[in-house]
């Protein structure tokens, strides 16, 4: 299934619609589709450099919108949603989400918002915990937009050659930035504790 949807989604990248199907599935990653934007940015700002910042923004525009929609999501419907959740791979994850936010609060959005870890099960904690919403947005701003425009810039200045390395070692990055970011929020805490 995940194969299918992945091929579909790097078809939709060659498409006259791209710009908008980038900004759809930008939306939906963020609250309950599984494919991440990053399959259709890269792609796109290789064929079009000149563009890759704007697309880079609208990514990074749409995936927020998503995001706050997850919130709501986890906002309002989480008693009912949460059977079906624990069914699901996605639980385990959920529980790491609310663990983080109990020991990082705000910086776990930037962290989830920038790493491979599933955005759309923090946003969705992030509702059900009642988390502030506009820090929310925020720090879901920095985070994919830093998460997004990295890839943008890389994939304009480096072109294909590097998009084929970046994909495959876009796990590698993705958490190697996570625990730099860890490491930096631990030695803050301990430095300037609340």
């Amino acid at each position: 299934m995940f194969k299918k949807l992945y091929d579909k989604t790097l078809s939709w990248a060659k498409h006259k619609y791209a710009e908008k199907y980038l900004c759809a599935l930008s939306f939906a990653e963020s609250s309950f589709f599984p494919i991440p934007p990053d399959v259709m940015l890269a792609p796109m700002a290789l064929a079009q450099p000149s563009k890759a910042y704007r697309l880079a923004l609208l990514t990074t525009l749409f995936s927020v919108l998503g995001g706050m929609l997850g919130y709501g999501i986890g906002f309002f419907m989480f008693d009912s949603f949460a059977p079906w959740l624990q069914e699901t791979h996605y639980w385990q994850k959920y529980l790491l989400a609310e663990s983080w936010f109990k020991d990082w609060g705000i910086w776990a959005i930037f962290v989830a918002g920038f790493s491979p870890i599933p955005y759309k099960v923090f946003t969705i904690a992030a509702g059900a915990l009642n988390m502030f919403f506009v820090p929310f947005v925020l720090a879901s701003m920095v985070g994919r937009g830093g998460r997004f425009f990295l890839v943008a810039l890389l994939i304009a200045t480096g072109g294909e050659k590097l998009e084929k390395k970046l994909r495959q070692y876009m796990d590698i990055i993705g958490w190697a930035v996570v625990i730099l970011l860890v490491i930096g929020i631990v030695v803050y805490k301990f430095f300037f504790p609340v």
